[in-house]
């Protein structure tokens, strides 16, 4: 009986650390979206100070190319857009993480009151 628990234990423990490293992972990635997001917050703001007899270039490879001001304003607005957006699913999917993190959490509790409950158990017909 104690050795099932046991076992159900351990592959409660194993999701649990699983699911703990994902979380980790999803808030480093988030935190580069964030430096990202900084980044490009910068360079909009430098853009915005800039008029039409202004010359922009934008680093392709090696080469600094010529580029529009208002291609270069509509590119940072884009991907603003778009690192905002990925913040928000990293946000949702971090809330979900730690929802089932909790989940886990109490499973596990549970499983380790059960687990030893059972030992005293055997403990006590021995």
């Amino acid at each position: 009986m104690a050795e099932a628990i046991q076992k159900k234990l351990q592959s409660e423990l194993e999701k649990y650390q699983q699911m703990q490293k994902d979380v980790s992972k999803s808030m480093s990635a988030r935190q580069k979206l964030e430096a990202q997001l900084t980044e490009n917050n910068i360079v909009k703001e430098e853009l915005d100070l800039l008029d039409g007899q202004n010359t922009v270039y934008k680093l392709i490879g090696p080469v600094l190319v010529k580029q529009d001001l208002d291609e270069a304003k509509a590119t940072v607005a884009k991907r603003l857009e778009y690192i905002n957006g990925e913040i928000q699913r990293y946000e949702t999917l971090l809330k979900e993480m730690e929802r089932k993190s909790d989940q886990h959490r109490e499973v596990l509790a549970s499983l380790q009151q059960e687990y030893q409950r059972a030992q005293g158990r055997a403990i006590g017909k021995v």
